[in-house]
């Protein structure tokens, strides 16, 4: 997790036992005694330590066996929730489309097939695939990464190994393959199945229907031979669309990292050049730094047109300005005007990816994806709309709820209502697919480094959000919202829903972790370890 000095902090999730551990999983035989007293009085040892003398928490925890509360603090009080909302978002998609659903990404000509020449445009429909990129696997599974390269910035930061151009390159592959050689008209993407141009509140990266490597280029960036000399600067992927000018210099040992974008200038032609400022110190390894692409159109246009070339397919690109006026060409769109088709990996992997990496561009875009498959006809309702009436079909009391972005930026939760949505997501046929999707506490995904030697680690399943922004008149961070939401089973085997938040932490953002996350993971081992 950073940080963001531009934009609203981002999320981070946690989660518990390694993936595909089965629900219901025992560990060792409990302590007896009286957990609910020994309950209240550990945690409240954790709520009144100093660091949290302005902050208020909120807790439930309940039982799934017997369907009822076993213990709570400020349970029916709104929360900050930050992207422990994305269990809403993921589990509204999850059980509107099904975990089977899969995104089919294909490209059109617009024209005839005259030998080796389509006598017209190819058109690359965005369906809202997410994974677009190098995560894709044999066996139709997704990689990830504990903490995804949208969190930039960080020494524990990494991309996913293999090309992040690989589907780009395999629709091209495919094109040459139907014998196609010449395009007389143009390279065009279809962005039309929702609006592309707004930013997601966390990172700031631009949601579109068209997502390729996450709408990112990423930069490794590391020390030059001794201070002074310029960073070293590793691109990926290498595309037309930008080029970086680096004058990035290495700095003194024991400092930090501080690289920036000083300019980024739009060519005529919609790509862009890149100024990277500021110093890397000349003791430390290399880190991921990404850029986020402006236009994701234009980019997933740009390489597309890259890879067809190098298919031997000769190509041209239409106008900046035309691709970002164009709506496509729906007449076209027929099975046999299909030249290229990406089929995804199914939903139940997109919901692991984004859940456990808190994956924000994937969850602001969720609503727009949901909308767009099942109401794209209807102007008035919206994906919030949708998931709003699939949480009150749920019987839910939605006035523990408020919502605004996928992601988390903007929504506020009670505890009891979070509880009350995770007793009826372990009711569902889809649960154990939402279950594997999580975080596991000391583990892996965004709880990989939460409480990883506690006797609970690998019996928390959950997501954690955070989210907060710079304090000038203090120089601090004040952490608005930290939050862990997911469930956890007992020594005894006995299964648990659990909200934690705690709202209004004034600390260095270095202490987020150490401070704010810990004591919610500290607070669901209290748990582990008391209830029966």
């Amino acid at each position: 997790m950073r940080v963001q000095s531009r934009h609203i902090v981002v999320a981070i999730l946690l989660s518990s036992a390694t993936g595909g551990a089965a629900w219901g999983q025992q560990g060792a035989t409990q302590t007896a005694g009286d957990p609910g007293g020994a309950l209240a009085a550990r945690v409240q040892q954790v709520m009144d330590r100093p660091e949290f003398r302005h902050a208020f928490f909120g807790i439930a925890l309940y039982s799934l066996g017997e369907g009822r509360m076993v213990w709570a603090h400020n349970p029916d009080k709104l929360f900050a929730a930050a992207s422990t909302t994305k269990l809403l978002t993921e589990g509204t998609a999850l059980q509107l489309l099904g975990a089977d659903y899969r995104f089919h990404t294909r490209v059109y000509r617009t024209g005839r097939l005259n030998g080796s020449t389509v006598e017209g445009d190819l058109v690359l429909v965005g369906s809202g695939d997410p994974n677009l990129s190098g995560r894709i696997q044999p066996g139709d599974k997704l990689a990830f990464e504990n903490v995804d390269h949208s969190y930039d910035a960080s020494p524990e930061t990494h991309a996913v190994a293999g090309d992040p151009l690989a589907v780009i390159r395999e629709l091209a592959t495919q094109v040459a393959a139907k014998g196609i050689r010449r395009v007389t008209g143009r390279v065009w993407i279809d962005a039309s199945l929702f609006a592309e141009g707004e930013r997601e509140l966390g990172t700031g990266v631009v949601i579109s229907p068209i997502m390729v490597n996450d709408n990112l280029v990423d930069l490794t960036i590391g020390s030059g031979p001794q201070a002074g000399a310029p960073t070293t600067v590793q691109v990926t992927p290498t595309t037309p669309y930008v080029k970086f000018v680096n004058k990035s210099m290495t700095g003194a040992p024991g400092t930090q990292p501080n690289i920036r974008w000083s300019s980024d200038v739009t060519d005529p032609d919609g790509t862009h050049t890149v100024t990277i400022s500021g110093t890397f110190p000349s003791d430390k390894q290399p880190i991921l730094f990404s850029y986020a692409v402006p236009e994701p159109s234009r980019f997933a246009e740009v390489v597309f047109a890259d890879a067809l070339r190098a298919q031997g397919v000769a190509v041209n690109l239409a106008t900046a300005a035309a691709q970002r006026e164009y709506h496509g060409t729906p007449a076209a769109y027929t099975a046999e005007n299909v030249v290229a088709e990406h089929v995804s990996p199914p939903m139940s992997e997109e919901v692991k990816v984004t859940l456990k990496v808190s994956q924000n561009l994937h969850a602001s875009a969720t609503p727009f994806i949901v909308k767009s498959v099942l109401a794209r006809g209807d102007s008035a309702k919206t994906g919030f709309d949708l998931e709003h009436d699939f949480l009150q079909r749920a019987g839910l009391d939605l006035g523990g709820a408020q919502q605004t972005d996928g992601a988390g930026g903007d929504a506020r939760f009670s505890p009891n209502f979070m509880v009350h949505y995770l007793e009826y997501m372990s009711k569902q046929p889809n649960f154990q697919v939402f279950l594997d999707a999580m975080p596991v506490m000391g583990k892996d995904g965004t709880l990989w480094n939460v409480q990883p030697s506690s006797p609970a680690a690998g019996h928390v399943f959950a997501k954690t959000g955070t989210l907060g922004g710079y304090d000038a008149l203090n120089r601090k961070m004040l952490l608005s919202a930290k939050g862990l939401a997911g469930y956890l089973v007992t020594p005894s085997g006995k299964r648990y829903a659990i909200a934690a938040y705690v709202n209004n932490v004034s600390l260095d953002p270095a202490d987020v972790t150490r401070i704010a996350g810990q004591a919610l993971g500290e607070i669901a081992t209290i748990a582990y370890q008391t209830l029966p």
